[in-house]
């Protein structure tokens, strides 16, 4: 499902994430510290921000790679590599799931072993596929990938230019479902005879098409990187996509370099002694939806040297908190972010004339993600965001310690003026 500029952030933020049908909708003085030596942000045009080379470049200059590749931060899935072929298991599939799903991965060429009952087959490569989320599209153009991409669910917001333009052109089709609001068209997925169809689930019957496609005979794999509350877990499930092209080895060597930036940018960060203090999210009808600790969210502001004032909540969910109780905590906030649909100062305090009682606003600290945006409103942090939480991690750490990234524009992040 496509991400938008809404209240993702909120508690159904599970549902949003349905491959079928959209939701209606991270004082002591600070410790001398040394410009880190990492690369300025990407132009807005690069569609492949880590890889310095265009990407068939890139995976062509790639060094002879071993033949098996490591899960290290994701949770929720596994590569099992065996005699001639591969077994991928997703753990939890979504949220409070009791079972697991079990894929065979057999190169072409090679006999078929004996498969247990229920278990689905996928012949690889992977020669046409379906995207039914647009977090997966950065793995498939870093492979380059696009020419095998023949179906999406909906190009609305899409952020890729690529892709939409792929799509406005008759080159891929859009079957329904995700943020099209409209139910999967079983007929258009048949006829596009695909070796895969990438796409998630949330457990919810009447949220999810996955039971039908896979009973209409279509082979379907659950990729579930957002139940993932690690930044670099959530990358990781790359490998999950690139595995289904043999490509896995590929996409660990792009995947590792960009964990040694994100791991030097988070130790500089996070050794000094000065962490600036920040909230997120915006009220919503009377609840302000507020992270958990050990959310996506928190562990990005916590790794780029922030102290995150609701750090006691526990667990990876959103916790609902009265205005009052963020009002009398977070009014003396050093830094606000990710405020939902206020594209600007004057559409923030439309929201609640309260706001303007907020340190951050008075003195100008007051950031959204919103920075790379479709025409339709599609958001660029939600998709290309997901596969290079480095950029991310740079964002922050130059809204809170600009002194370590002086030469670093904002790319995913911008100030509300």
């Amino acid at each position: 499902m496509k991400k938008r500029v809404n209240f993702l952030s909120l508690v159904a933020v599970v549902l949003l994430l349905s491959a079928c049908v959209s939701a209606p909708a991270p004082v002591a003085e600070a410790e001398p510290t040394v410009a880190l030596a990492v690369t300025a942000a990407p132009e807005v045009e690069t569609l492949v921000p880590t890889l310095a080379a265009p990407v068939e470049t890139a995976i062509a200059e790639l060094p002879s790679l071993s033949d098996e590749v490591e899960v290290v931060y994701a949770e929720n899935f596994s590569i099992e590599y065996k005699d001639g072929y591969k077994i991928l298991t997703v753990r939890q599939p979504w949220s409070g799931a009791e079972e697991t799903f079990v894929y065979y991965l057999i190169p072409e060429g090679i006999a078929e072993p004996e498969i247990p009952e229920g278990v689905q087959v996928f012949h690889t490569p992977v020669k046409a596929v379906i995207s039914m989320s647009s977090t997966y599209l950065p793995t498939i153009e870093q492979l380059g990938k696009f020419d095998s991409l023949v179906g999406i669910d909906d190009a609305t917001y899409i952020y890729n230019e690529t892709v939409r333009s792929m799509a406005a052109e008759g080159k891929i089709v859009e079957i329904g479902g995700g943020a099209s609001m409209t139910a999967v068209d079983l007929e258009k997925a048949v006829e596009l005879k695909p070796d895969l169809i990438l796409t998630s689930a949330t457990g919810i019957p009447e949220m999810d098409c996955h039971p039908k496609l896979i009973e209409a005979g279509l082979p379907v794999a659950l990729n579930a990187d957002y139940l993932e509350s690690s930044p670099l877990g959530r990358a990781e499930w790359g490998k999950f996509i690139a595995t289904f092209f043999d490509m896995e080895q590929e996409i660990n060597t792009a995947f590792e370099a960009m964990v040694q930036e994100y791991d030097a940018i988070k130790a500089e960060a996070t050794a000094l002694a000065e962490k600036p203090t920040v909230f997120v999210n915006t009220d919503y009808q009377g609840t302000w939806y507020m992270p958990g600790n050990e959310s996506y969210v928190a562990r990005l502001l916590r790794d780029a040297g922030a102290d995150y004032l609701f750090s006691e909540l526990e667990g990876v969910n959103s916790h609902p908190l009265k205005f009052e109780t963020v009002y009398e905590r977070a009014v003396d906030a050093d830094f606000w972010l990710n405020v939902g649909l206020a594209a600007d100062m004057e559409g923030l305090l439309a929201m609640d004339a309260r706001y303007s009682d907020f340190k951050a606003v008075s003195e100008g600290k007051v950031y959204n993600h919103n920075a790379r945006v479709n025409p339709n409103g599609g958001v660029d942090y939600y998709e290309s965001g997901v596969a290079y939480p480095n950029l991310v991690l740079k964002d922050l750490v130059a809204i809170f310690h600009p002194e370590l990234l002086e030469s670093y524009s904002l790319y995913y992040y911008q100030a509300i003026q």
